[in-house]
């Protein structure tokens, strides 16, 4: 499993998104603008500025079905952008927030998105027909802290959200007129808007990015202590398993299968977990190596490494040359990767690339054609 592609487009990515059909990405460089580039012969061309937050674009998605962009804005907005004759038209989302909008995600049939905020809020929007405009409902007076990730489950309907409070949640988002009550969704349907379903408490520590596994079974989130939590049977009797490592902490997960997940964050370089035929999920590898790094290194050569990645390129980079990080050599990024993106899938459904990008501006596709890691897929 190895990179397939580096494409440097900013100084710093806060988030990045791709348009249904992989040939345009959209990229937030930490300011007020959206970049989109389309591929045109192995490079990349500028070819969009969207222009109308007032402060960083923290969180953006884009739609594979409608072909829209919703992004958010730590000056407590949202926009949902429609293309109409070759141009981008953003329509304003009242989200009625009085802290900084942090993050954003469509639903699975995307007729709602949810966004979370430092607010300790969460808005569940969905669009009002009747008259034109995109409203929200407000999940309040749950979270103790900023909400730093949502997650849609494929039924639509169920939204896990982590905060800095520690705590994983699940809430319903079921809103009459725009849900309907069927055999997909389940007994998530008879839920009211807003009802938290569970509260995990297994992190003691800031908790990130969260995801569900492409049947809704599994969830797994990540905390600042170096620690990613699998929790299966969401509901009254879940089952949870805590995998710690002892790399530096995940900012982000991703489901590849059923039983394998794929964690960024401030170790520079994706960390493969899978589970094994018992359902108990461990650390296999760094992706590119074949096996976890050595336990022969000293803990001095450790600490250095660690603190070049948290302090920049430079040190990182000394800390590289001098051998001191042992699982550096080949690594695409630089610095801390924020943000994980599926990119395509083959004909089974099955996600056969993915994207990352990080804090050192780059963007970085990355191949699962991996042989010792087929059997997990």
């Amino acid at each position: 499993m190895t990179a397939v592609s580096v494409h440097k487009f900013a100084q710093c990515i806060t988030s990045h998104a791709w348009s249904p059909d992989n040939s345009m990405i959209a990229v937030c460089p930490n300011t007020e603008e959206v970049h989109i580039y389309q591929s045109s012969e192995d490079k990349w061309e500028k070819i969009h500025v969207l222009q109308k937050h007032d402060q960083v674009v923290c969180g953006i998605d884009w739609s594979s079905k409608m072909n829209k962009i919703v992004t958010v804005s730590h000056d407590r907005n949202s926009y949902v952008w429609n293309q109409e004759g070759g141009e981008w038209v953003a329509t304003l989302v009242i989200l009625r927030l009085n802290r900084a909008a942090l993050c954003v995600q469509w639903s699975p049939k995307e007729n709602k998105f949810a966004v979370g905020s430092g607010a300790k809020t969460v808005c569940i929007c969905y669009y009002e027909q009747e008259n034109n405009w995109w409203v929200s409902k407000l999940i309040r007076k749950k979270h103790n802290s900023s909400v730093t990730s949502v997650a849609w489950h494929p039924n639509n309907i169920l939204l896990a959200t982590t905060s800095t409070d520690g705590k994983c949640r699940v809430f319903s988002t079921f809103i009459k007129g725009v849900d309907t009550r069927d055999s997909e969704a389940g007994s998530a349907s008879d839920t009211k808007f807003g009802e938290q379903i569970i509260q995990l408490d297994l992190s003691y520590s800031w908790a990130f990015g969260v995801k569900w596994s492409p049947s809704g079974n599994t969830l797994a989130y990540v905390g600042h202590n170096s620690m990613i939590y699998f929790v299966d049977d969401v509901g009254p009797s879940p089952l949870a398993q805590s995998v710690a490592f002892r790399d530096l902490p995940l900012r982000d997960v991703f489901f590849v299968s059923e039983k394998m997940v794929i964690g960024v964050g401030f170790d520079c370089n994706p960390m493969v977990f899978a589970a094994d035929e018992s359902g108990l999920w461990s650390f296999i590898r760094f992706l590119g190596q074949k096996q976890t790094a050595p336990t022969s290194a000293r803990a001095g050569s450790q600490i250095s490494g660690a603190f070049g990645k948290l302090y920049g390129q430079s040190k990182y980079n000394n800390a590289s040359d001098n051998g001191n990080d042992s699982h550096s050599s080949g690594r695409a990024h630089e610095n801390c990767i924020t943000c994980i993106v599926p990119l395509k899938k083959g004909r089974d459904s099955k996600v056969t690339h993915f994207s990352t990008s990080g804090l050192d501006g780059k963007v970085v596709i990355w191949d699962l054609g991996s042989q010792d890691i087929a059997d997990y897929l």
